[in-house]
This record gives C-alpha cells, sequence and structure tokens, in this order.
C-alpha cells in the first residue's frame, strides 16, 4: 500500500504477549474440548491494552507457533471495548472492523509460525491506552494438545459458541471464561519515523503476577502512563514479552530467552530499546550447592553477554535491571510447612544474586543499569523484599512495588539514546 511508504511513517508495535504452549491448567473450560479438539465452532473474545495510539493504520499478529498442524482463523474482527475496559465482551459495534490476511476474511496459519493481518483502518486516530477487542471465530478447531497461549494475561477472555464476532456483547449467550490468551501475539500501529518501541524480557515479576486482574496495573502498564504524562516521550511503545517462571539460560514455562530472543524481541518492528529483568528462576532452579551455583553464575553471565551481542548488532541498546531479592526471614521458614512457596529462599542462592547484581552494576557493558534491588530491598537485610513491597511469598514484589519500580526508572536516559 503506497501510503505505508517508510518516507510517511514506519511499523512499530505498540503491545504483544509472549507465545508459550498451553499446559494442562491453562486450557480452556472442558466444554470447549471435544475428542481432543479444541475451540471447534467457538467465537474467543480477548482485550488487550495498547500502549501508543496510532492517526492511521493497525494490523494484527495471529500466531500458531506451538501448533504441530495448521490453524484455520475463519474470521476476525476487532472494535473498541465499552467504555475503555480490559476483560470485557462489550464492544462499541459501530466501531467493528473486519480483519483480512492478504484480502481473505480467514487465514490458515501453518505450524510454528504467525500471520500478520493486512492493514486495517478505524477511520478515526486511536488513542494511546486504547482498549481492542479482538474476536475470532474457529470453525473446525484445532489440536488440543498444541495450543499457543499467554498464561499470564491477567486478563479476562471468553469462549461461546458460534460465530459471534460481530456481537455487540455476550450478555444473552451461553459464556465461559479464563484469564488466559490465546493465539494473540502482536500488534503494530503505523507511526511516525520517530515513534520507537521500548520491550521488556522477563519472568513474572514484568508478566504483572500481583496485578490487578483487568486492571492493567503491571509495573510496565504504569510506566508506559508514566512516559506519557512525561509529554517528552509520548512517541515511545512500552512491548512487554514477559512470562512467569521463565528463564534465562534453559526452558521451563516458555522457551528461555536465548532461543526466543530472535522470534519475541528482534523481529519486533521498531524495537529500538531492551531491558532484560531475569534470571532470578534460572538461580532459584539450580541446585542450593556451592558448585552448581558458581556454574550458573558463570553460565548466567555468558548468557547476559551473548544478548547484548546478539542485540547491538541490530542497534539495539540495552538496559539491564538487578535481580529483586527472594529471601525469608529464619522465623517464617522455620514457621512454613510449605515450602514450596518459595524454594528459592537459601543463603548460597543469595550470594550468586548479590555476584549477578554486581556483575551487572560494573560491568559497564549494558547501555543503562536500572537498579531495582535497591529500591525494592529491605535496608537492613539484602536478601529481603521491604516488608511493603513483599506480596507475601517473599518473591513477588506488590502493587505498591510496582508503582515504585515505575516512578524510579530512568525515564530521561531514553532522550540521549534516540538523539537523531
Amino acid at each position: 500500500m503506497g501510503s505505508n511508504s517508510t518516507s510517511q511513517g514506519h511499523w512499530v508495535h505498540t503491545w504483544a504477549s509472549m507465545p508459550i504452549i498451553a499446559e494442562n491448567d491453562n486450557l480452556p473450560p472442558d466444554d470447549f474440548i471435544q475428542e481432543n479438539v479444541v475451540f471447534r465452532n467457538t467465537t474467543i473474545r480477548q482485550t488487550v491494552r495498547l500502549s501508543i495510539g496510532t492517526e492511521k493504520l493497525l494490523r494484527i499478529r495471529l500466531s500458531n507457533a506451538f501448533g504441530s498442524e495448521p490453524l484455520t482463523i475463519a474470521e476476525t474482527t476487532l472494535a473498541l471495548t465499552t467504555k475503555n475496559k480490559s476483560g470485557t465482551t462489550d464492544i462499541q459495534s459501530q466501531t467493528i472492523q473486519n480483519v483480512t490476511f492478504g484480502g481473505s476474511g480467514s487465514t490458515t496459519i501453518p505450524a510454528r509460525t504467525l500471520m500478520v493481518s493486512d492493514s486495517i483502518s478505524f477511520g478515526f486516530p486511536l488513542e494511546p491506552n486504547t482498549v481492542l477487542s479482538i474476536s475470532i471465530f474457529l470453525e473446525a478447531g484445532h489440536n488440543a494438545e498444541c495450543i499457543t497461549t499467554h498464561p499470564g494475561s491477567r486478563t479476562t477472555s471468553y469462549f461461546t459458541k458460534g460465530n459471534r464476532v460481530s456481537e455487540e456483547d455476550f450478555n444473552h449467550l451461553i459464556v465461559r471464561q479464563t484469564d488466559h490468551w490465546y493465539y494473540i501475539s502482536g500488534l503494530e500501529v503505523f507511526a511516525s519515523q520517530c515513534t520507537r518501541a521500548f520491550a521488556l524480557i522477563g519472568d513474572s515479576i514484568t508478566d504483572g503476577r500481583c496485578s490487578l486482574t483487568n486492571g492493567d496495573t503491571r509495573w510496565p502498564d504504569i510506566l508506559f502512563r508514566r512516559l506519557q504524562a512525561s509529554k517528552s516521550h509520548t512517541s515511545l511503545a512500552v512491548v512487554n514479552q514477559a512470562a512467569g517462571g521463565n528463564r534465562v539460560l534453559d526452558d521451563g514455562l516458555g522457551p528461555s530467552v536465548l532461543s526466543r530472543l530472535d522470534r519475541d524481541i528482534i523481529s519486533l518492528s521498531g524495537a529500538s530499546a531492551v531491558l532484560i529483568f531475569e534470571g532470578v528462576n534460572d538461580i532459584g532452579m539450580a541446585p542450593a550447592d556451592c558448585w552448581s551455583q558458581e556454574i550458573l553464575s558463570n553460565r548466567l553471565i555468558a548468557a547476559y553477554k551473548q544478548v547484548v551481542i546478539r542485540l547491538r548488532a541490530h542497534g539495539i541498546a540495552i538496559f539491564a535491571a538487578t535481580l529483586t531479592p527472594f529471601g525469608l526471614p529464619q522465623t517464617d521458614l522455620r514457621g512454613r510447612e510449605d515450602t514450596s512457596v518459595t524454594s528459592y529462599s537459601d543463603p548460597v542462592r543469595e550470594s550468586t544474586r548479590q555476584s549477578i547484581n554486581n556483575w551487572i552494576r560494573t560491568s559497564g557493558i549494558f547501555d543503562v543499569v536500572v537498579d531495582f534491588d535497591e529500591i525494592l530491598r529491605d535496608p537492613e537485610d539484602h536478601s529481603l523484599l521491604k516488608r511493603e513491597y513483599d506480596s507475601g511469598d517473599g518473591l513477588h514484589p506488590n502493587q505498591n512495588a510496582f508503582y515504585a519500580m515505575a516512578d524510579y526508572f530512568p525515564i530521561h536516559v531514553f532522550e540521549n539514546l534516540f538523539q537523531t
């Protein structure tokens, strides 16, 4: 399309979610699984909140990253939600847009790939923080063992039988719901050349564990609102590519950082800077003995260096955040029968965390260091989160901590990084 020429602007990701294969506890309700086929004759309605908006166009990416066979989406629509709310079935019917792929209303996504839609215009500008409703209809369904999802959506998705992609609401229908996203992996906007994306590599802390479901109160969400309020950084998107339980070195809950870097970060449109805030799960899942932790520390540092090399080859600036505490007071440890709540708490693992953080602060290989450890740790015992920032398990910061992280973030550094 001529109107998409680079002289007039470029495509920039405004939202994304890291694709993961659905495990048993992330499957949709049983009503939508029959004979190992999921979502047969089913409409899925999901909402996402954009970061930056667009004056003109956007497009959506649908993913079959973990499929073992093709995925056919029979019809897709986009619309604005009622009152700009997340996690609702209610849409503004006059805003419904039919999505096409190569001019067709349906698309078949081969196994382990994704599809990018044609350009979509609402006929009016979309403001930053706009909530979009995405409705997709699967007629034949898909293999229930190979569903591509994002479990930690912190946003409610809805399922109903039949093709209901253009329904104004689902209030009169039989509906099931769950707090996961399915098959949606990205939204891009066509924006001015000065518009850029800041992408985040992280685990459950960045994915939003302990944030408010349907509230969009993850620390990256709060950071984006701060960027918008600053007036100096309104053209910077914040794109969250985190997942709970994720690790840098090894696959676990989703592919490791090293294996997903090209798919989740380098492939993002308009990505100019990336923050890596991950490593806690690598430390916590390695044996708590000195030999194992020393090997892990060396491998983790080598992995960070690889991330820097690979991103810098694409002209992407690299931020790194220090790892936050995961310890528990000894009195709490003695009183816990269920040690699985925070199995990470151990003096040897804490020594590794301190060593990694010292390296992050002093190595000099990152463009920017964000010292989340310094602001969240207990000033009297650096192995612990401050009580006012502890969700209760010693590992996950709470909602108050998310506001502190977003407020602390050094947004002024973007001015120097993006000077042209």
